[in-house]
């Protein structure tokens, strides 16, 4: 009995190895090089969830609904961008008060999502912990293809992104989103797929956790063609 119990222990330890290992690789054509207009833009962590920092002019040209919603938004020359549940998310309250919510949202699945745009006045990073914020330099192209993965989330009611909850605290809207949030598939996942449509290489059976999400923004500065 105890060896057949150590025998399916190590097969799981071994499986969980080899999937966390699982790589699957960037475009290529994606990478970025000076020849093809070079966008920064950034990752915060906080210890547990991830946003991204873009650009604002490169997200409110044009009149599709993703450039609509931002130029919807208050002054800043970035945006926070994230997504979670749409009510532990959306909730401002402190965790220690709606733990039995974030359980639902957590086991539960296919929980109503939204997405957070968030602008961003002065500096990119200036309202975030020292460390906390992590540089990615994409490829124009990149770029173009991380923001379609962006819009692609969002539900579009009348050539418009939908609404979603009014925020509790500073000048971020929600707005609904057309994927579902559970265990298998959290923000940092969420994060982790627009960093992969943008050209990064993604691990996705360790993108569970914040600090995968900052290794592939590490990974994405030592990449060849990259500007160090």
């Amino acid at each position: 009995m105890r060896l057949a119990l150590l025998a399916t222990l190590s097969v799981v330890a071994i499986t969980q190895a080899l999937l966390g290992s699982c790589t699957h690789p960037g475009d290529p054509g994606l990478d970025p090089s000076p020849l093809q207009g070079d966008v920064t833009i950034w990752v915060v962590d906080n210890g547990f969830h991830t946003d991204l920092i873009l650009p604002r002019a490169r997200l409110d040209a044009g009149d599709g609904p993703l450039a609509l919603a931002v130029q919807s938004l208050g002054p800043g020359d970035w945006v926070a961008v994230g997504w979670g549940d749409a009510r532990f998310y959306t909730d401002a309250r402190p965790i220690s008060e709606r733990l039995p919510d974030g359980a639902r949202a957590f086991f539960w699945p296919g929980n109503p999502s939204v997405v957070l745009l968030d602008p961003v006045d002065g500096g990119p990073v200036s309202p975030y912990p020292p460390g906390s914020a992590h540089a990615v330099n994409l490829s124009g192209e990149g770029f173009g293809a991380l923001r379609g993965r962006l819009e692609s989330s969002l539900r579009i009611r009348g050539g418009r992104a939908a609404p979603g909850p009014a925020s509790q605290v500073g000048d971020g809207r929600f707005f609904q989103s057309t994927e579902t949030f559970w265990v298998g598939h959290l923000c940092n996942h969420w994060t982790a797929e627009l960093l992969h449509a943008g050209g990064l290489s993604i691990r996705p059976f360790r993108t569970f956790f914040s600090a995968e999400i900052v290794r592939m923004a590490h990974s994405a500065s030592d990449t060849p063609g990259a500007p160090g």
